[in-house]
């Protein structure tokens, strides 16, 4: 009598559902932009939309704007959230309270009452709608996607490259330049990657406390689908998603470049 062989239990099983959320709401959404981007207004085939995009000056020029937004309201947080993800990593008290209270527990709230509670703050001090209202918007909203995984990275760094770089005659400013700043590179470049990209499509924080020389390029995508034109939006989409997927090969690429160098206590002299 032949021995029946035992069922083996496979865990990939449970990825199933997951590829079936994801082929549908990503990946059957992204085809079909990529199939709108290629159809003019006569429904047939055409590479008209992406030569528009190209060529039309106004686009160019708010594709720009947002860069510069976006890198603005970037710089920005990095050289608020470092200092601080620093502090608290370096810090005796407890870090997870002041971290839940301060920065996690208000993301649990719709970032639109966040973003309703803050221009309502900001109108107290007289700050309405403009440039600098809609930076500081950016920067409330996105500042924890910058803070924690700096803090994450400082966290986890072996503190006792620190203690041999003082060992070895360094001060406290020659040591934070020489072996942590350099070691903390792979988390600055992940809250980059973080708050650089969403920036693109984030137009509800720009229109409702920015003015007109605010406006970023998704608010642009979101006029062309509301007047119909879904070829036009749909390739200005794809060239937008092509360049953040660029951005963040690249933050990739140098976040990976940095792990693989020495680590600082090896090889790395601090005179």
């Amino acid at each position: 009598m032949k021995k029946q062989k035992a069922k083996v239990f496979r865990p990939t099983a449970f990825s199933f559902p997951y590829l079936a959320v994801t082929l549908i709401f990503v990946i059957v959404p992204l085809v079909l932009v990529l199939v709108y981007a290629f159809i003019g207004t006569d429904g047939a085939f055409t590479v008209d939309n992406f030569i528009k995009v190209f060529t039309d000056t106004e686009i160019l020029r708010q594709m720009a704007k947002t860069v510069g937004i976006a890198a603005l309201s970037t710089a920005i947080c990095l050289l608020i959230a470092y200092p601080i993800a620093y502090v608290l990593a370096s810090s005796p008290f407890r870090k997870f309270a002041i971290l839940s209270l301060l920065f996690i527990i208000p993301m649990w709230i719709n970032f639109m009452l966040r973003i309703f509670a803050f221009q309502s703050l900001l109108s107290v001090f007289g700050i309405n709608k403009s440039f600098g209202a809609a930076i500081v918007g950016l920067v409330y909203d996105f500042f924890p996607y910058m803070l924690l995984p700096i803090y994450t990275v400082l966290m986890n760094m072996d503190k006792s490259l620190g203690e041999a770089s003082r060992d070895l005659g360094a001060n406290h400013v020659k040591t934070f330049f020489r072996v942590t700043l350099p070691l903390s590179v792979p988390g600055v470049v992940s809250g980059v990657s973080m708050m650089f990209m969403p920036v693109f499509s984030s137009y509800a924080v720009t229109m409702m406390m920015g003015d007109m020389n605010s406006n970023v390029i998704g608010a642009k995508i979101a006029t062309l689908f509301e007047m119909g034109s879904y070829g036009y939006g749909s390739a200005l989409s794809f060239v937008l998603l092509v360049f953040v997927i660029v951005v963040m090969l690249i933050g990739n690429a140098i976040s990976n470049k940095t792990d693989k160098k020495p680590k600082a206590a090896k090889g790395v002299s601090v005179s």
